[in-house]
């Protein structure tokens, strides 16, 4: 039976052989993969060479039914379920986490997986690219700086738009997480996020709600931060540092 991609659910199929090979590859192998939207079983097809087993969770419930079919005898199996309601706390460790996801529901994905109780070694997702690059980037966003808190971050190949069936508007990027105890509390994060109420706006401006602006001067000064500073140039250490400071 052939499959329709289904908009609605943000589906672009990858089937460029040695992509989905090299995704599988910076997967690293080992005993079990977990595999977000498996779909036709492009890239399962890849990670099954790596991985002794691998469970593929997919939100559609028909390609849920026929894609154990494509791969008699392997080790493979297939949950029929939404990722972001998916329990994880019965997955077998060490395990690791691969997929090309929708790009609609990356955020929320990425930000369930780095907040897990039983943490996966290694996560590797094919998002858009332009999402990947501010993640990775010293221009700092909320995203970024939560992603950083939790994690090692690399970036992996760029997958251009039209090695997908239909081709998406823009290009995707392989990114590698390594899920690492969170270096900030997430105290420091109710500053952080009051930091970034207005991204283009002086971060003294955006703090003066917390703390009055003349002492928001004094602590700046005393760290050696730039009072017109704006919050997307703040390293993760320093937030920590003007928490200290202002709480």
């Amino acid at each position: 039976m052939v499959y329709k991609n289904n908009k609605a659910l943000g589906q672009h199929w990858l089937k460029n052989r040695e992509i989905l090979d090299g995704i599988a590859n910076l997967a690293g192998g080992g005993k079990l993969c977990l595999e977000i939207g498996p779909g036709l079983g492009t890239l399962t097809s890849s990670l099954l060479k790596c991985f002794d087993r691998v469970i593929a969770v997919e939100y559609d419930e028909n390609l849920a039914k026929n894609l154990p079919k494509s791969f008699p005898g392997k080790k493979l199996d297939v949950i029929n379920a939404d990722i972001l309601s998916f329990d994880f706390s019965n997955i077998e460790r060490p395990y690791v986490v691969a997929g090309n996801i929708p790009y609609y529901i990356t955020s929320p994905i990425i930000e369930k997986l780095l907040t897990l109780k039983n943490q996966p070694e290694r996560i590797v997702l094919l998002i858009q690219k332009e999402v990947a690059e501010r993640i990775a980037n010293k221009k700092e966003t909320m995203l970024s700086l939560f992603v950083k808190n939790r994690a090692d971050v690399e970036l992996g190949p760029v997958v251009p738009r039209d090695e997908f069936t239909p081709p998406p508007k823009v290009d995707s990027q392989v990114i590698v997480m390594i899920p690492h105890t969170p270096e900030v509390s997430e105290e420091v994060f109710k500053i952080i996020k009051q930091g970034f109420s207005s991204p283009r706006k002086k971060l003294i401006h955006n703090l003066a709600k917390v703390k009055p602006k003349d002492e928001l001067i004094r602590i700046f000064t005393d760290l050696g931060i730039d009072t017109n500073i704006r919050p997307g140039d703040i390293r993760l250490l320093d937030w920590q540092k003007i928490y200290d400071s202002i709480k």
